[in-house]
């Protein structure tokens, strides 16, 4: 059986496995180390006392703190990474744009918003809305996190269109052109689907980063689930366990979208025949190589029959 890969280093020798596990060994054992320390100075404060950890038992935690700031969090990303997309693509396709005013609009309002920390638009944005009185007070936390949000991923995502689109070949630009199609039809309909195919996972993992970057609208007053989590540890006066809830939270929403990204990268090397994206892809183990799709097995659609094996 074939694979599809070209081979990048050949797989470590018996010497090169050996240094592997004592690296590990020496890697697990300090960070062992490491934590017994930490949990030791913790152990001396008092930090593992049953009363500093009870209040996850009781439901008004999750009610009043957990929940509600984990609802702002979601909500945040979700909303500027809609409209990020719809940002990224208009920007993304305008800079590829034969109008010359056009491409340079898109490109400056691109590296325009790239280059500002999210921090930074955020303040802006609230200081704007707040003076301008654009969106009710109840809403103005909200409104400038999304607003940060939505920009920065939104350059972001025009470039990796716009990347994605230029290292299309040439010659699908041309094939569309030598059909009658226009400049705006060509990229809609044959350009802009492979790039956003190819370019997925890139885009799935910015989603990630909108969602780790809406905690910055503690700065702003926004309720998100990091505020909430200080001041669940503020009530208490469990700080640090709230503060770690908090974390295995966000590592938990975090690792589902590296997961999603990852198996929505393993299904479009898999091919484009497959028709379940949520299927099993097939794989080819132990062939002694590293190679560049990880040697995934070249995919057909069931009762496919390859003609030109066939012979009469």
């Amino acid at each position: 059986m074939t694979t599809r890969a070209t081979v990048l280093y050949d797989a470590p020798g018996p010497k090169g496995r050996r240094l592997n596990s004592i690296l590990t060994a020496i890697t697990v054992v300090v960070v062992a180390v490491i934590l017994v320390l930490v949990a030791m100075k913790l152990n001396e404060k008092g930090q593992f006392e049953s009363a500093k950890w009870s209040f996850f038992l009781e439901g008004s935690t999750w009610t009043t703190y957990i929940i509600p700031g984990l609802i702002s969090t979601i909500g945040a990303a979700v909303v500027s990474i809609v409209l990020a997309m719809a940002i990224g693509a208009l920007l993304g396709v305008g800079r590829l744009s034969p109008s010359a005013p056009v491409r340079w609009i898109c490109g400056i309002i691109v590296e325009f918003f790239r280059s500002i920390p999210v921090l930074v638009l955020m303040l802006f944005a609230y200081a704007v809305f707040s003076l301008l009185q654009l969106v009710p007070s109840s809403w103005l936390g909200f409104s400038a996190v999304v607003f940060g949000l939505t920009m920065y991923n939104g350059s972001v995502i025009a470039e990796t269109l716009r990347s994605g689109i230029q290292s299309l070949p040439r010659g699908q630009r041309e094939a569309a052109i030598a059909l009658g199609l226009s400049h705006r039809q060509s990229i809609n309909l044959i350009l802009l689907p492979q790039a956003v195919a190819a370019m997925l996972p890139a885009i799935i993992s910015q989603m990630v980063i909108a969602l780790k970057d809406s905690a910055l609208g503690y700065m702003i007053g926004f309720v998100e689930v990091v505020r909430s989590g200080r001041q669940l540890g503020e009530y208490y006066g469990a700080m640090i366990p709230a503060l770690l809830l908090i974390a295995v939270i966000m590592i938990v929403i975090n690792m589902i979208l590296a997961k999603l990204a990852e198996r929505i990268e393993i299904q479009l090397r898999s091919g484009r025949a497959r028709r379940n994206i949520v299927a099993k892809v097939p794989h080819q183990r132990e062939q002694g190589i590293d190679t560049k799709d990880n040697a995934y097995v070249d995919w057909r659609a069931e009762g496919h029959e390859d003609l030109r094996t066939t012979f009469e």
